[in-house]
């Protein structure tokens, strides 16, 4: 059987059919065993008459005074003293010749008397006084036993046999096993169907697991948003139990899938929306490129037009080159591009950033929180230089004149930190979630100017910091917003 529940009934039942043989097959040999041992004590106790053929030993023998086992009983008295089916011979000292023996057969008859080959088997039994296992060709099985026949000076005259036939054992034994075989059978029986009913009901939980498993195997999940709700009931997630465990864990990983579905749905829509915004941001300065392009051609011998065309459109690939640039450094971080392994010097870094942007942005108010030690991390320093004067781009685009910028430095345990505090109006609560996703803007309207960026700034600083091993942080209410970046130094 394939199945679980087959297999299971198929063991129990094969185990209860075992430990049945055994018990009739343990109960038959000690069974035999005490009728065996009560047979010879049946036959020592026997008292038998010899043959009526022959008187004893021509009247020379003589018997016990007390009539013990193996004395001289008339033939009078053999039905008596002896059961239906009880052995007697009389042997003489040796050999068979003259020897005489019979089977009392429970009528009123003298038995029936031995064949030549029975007595020819019995002279081979000792006398020992012991209880000996005997195979007659006519007369069947016997446990005998031998006596010494003497006369009255203690000579030894003869020999006398008296047996029990294993007949009464046979017949016990053959009952008691036909009986045995025929309860272990029932019990067997009873035991698959009673085995059956229970493992079915017991795996019944295991079925609904396995069930829930179909179900979700029938969603498509191919694409597309995905409502990933199917999970095992809650009854089925006792982790006592080793249905339970299976449920919880099913669930567990339901979980983990329906994650995983939906950050792939999220990236899908954010591949798609990025690519329609870059497509568009590229779009701008190429329409701006082939208008001035297209004037420029209208009005050859217009000087002053040609000479603004040719400005406008080196502006626009400028802007054009710089995004691609951005573009192609976001892919290569993406692709896992190793970047340098320097140390860096973050207090010279910073103090070079904000001397330039108090020169570009000289109504905003930029005030630079150094220690007196170097702050010193493992990185690359152009890529870290453009993460801070991306920072710092953004605080004079998106804050207005007067705004208080304050760019510290720390040693941190085993990290390097920079912070960047401004008291402007702060970002938006909408889009502090979402400010390092690319092209993240506080407006949606795709045409900007050249000072309004793309929205790569920020997506920028995170990828790169990402790529060093670091991470950024932002928190940002109107007056206080501050962004902190965490570098390791080593």
């Amino acid at each position: 059987m394939r199945s679980l529940t087959g297999r299971l009934v198929a063991t129990v039942v094969a185990l209860v059919a075992l430990v049945s043989l055994l018990v009739v097959g343990l109960t038959t040999i000690a069974m035999q065993s005490y009728l065996a041992h009560r047979l010879d004590e049946q036959v020592l106790q026997t008292r038998v008459a010899p043959p009526h053929q022959l008187d004893p030993l021509d009247g020379q023998g003589s018997a016990p005074d007390d009539g013990g086992p193996g004395g001289w009983i008339g033939p009078e008295d053999r039905n008596r003293y002896g059961a239906p089916g009880t052995l007697s011979a009389l042997l003489p000292v040796s050999g068979t010749t003259d020897a005489v023996g019979s089977v009392i057969t429970g009528d009123d008859d003298d038995g029936t008397d031995l064949t030549s080959a029975d007595l020819t088997t019995l002279d081979e039994v000792p006398v020992d006084e012991k209880v000996h296992v005997v195979d007659l060709p006519d007369a069947g099985e016997y446990h005998v036993v031998v006596h010494k026949l003497t006369n009255q000076s203690g000579t030894q005259v003869g020999r006398m046999v008296a047996g029990l036939p294993t007949s009464e054992i046979t017949r016990t034994l053959n009952s008691l096993l036909t009986r045995g075989v025929a309860v272990a059978g029932l019990g067997v029986a009873l035991t698959a169907g009673l085995g059956l009913a229970l493992v079915r009901r017991q795996l019944r939980p295991l079925r609904e697991v396995a069930a829930t498993a179909h179900r979700v195997a029938e969603i498509p999940l191919a694409e597309g948003e995905i409502n990933l709700t199917e999970r095992v009931p809650e009854h089925l997630t006792d982790e006592r139990t080793e249905v339970g465990q299976v449920g919880a864990a099913l669930n567990t990983l339901l979980s983990h899938v329906e994650t995983s579905l939906d950050a792939r749905h999220r990236s899908e829509q954010q591949v798609r929306q990025f690519v329609a915004d870059a497509s568009h941001e590229l779009r701008t300065p190429l329409a701006t490129i082939m208008g001035y392009t297209e004037l420029a051609q209208r009005r050859p011998d217009d000087a002053t037009g040609t000479e603004t065309a040719l400005s406008k459109i080196g502006a626009e690939s400028e802007r054009m080159a710089a995004l691609v640039q951005d573009l192609l450094l976001l892919a290569r971080l993406d692709a896992g591009r190793p970047l340098e392994r320097h140390p860096v010097d973050l207090s010279r870094l910073l103090v070079e950033a904000v001397s330039d942007a108090r020169v570009l942005a000289p109504d905003h108010e930029w005030r630079l929180d150094l220690p007196e030690d170097a702050v010193e991390v493992v990185g690359d320093e152009q890529r870290l230089h453009q993460v801070v004067t991306n920072l710092l781009t953004n605080e004079r685009r998106h804050t207005p004149a007067g705004t208080t910028i304050t760019v510290a430095a720390r040693r941190w345990e085993s990290t390097g930190q920079i912070t960047v505090h401004d008291d402007g109006p702060g970002f938006p609560a909408e889009l502090v979630d979402q400010a390092f996703e690319r092209f993240a803007r506080a407006d949606t309207a795709r045409s900007r100017s050249g000072e309004g960026g793309v929205g790569l700034g920020l997506s920028l600083v995170k990828a790169i910091v990402t790529a060093h091993g670091g991470e950024v942080t932002l928190t940002s209410r109107p007056g206080d917003t501050t962004l902190t970046i965490s570098l390791p130094t080593t």
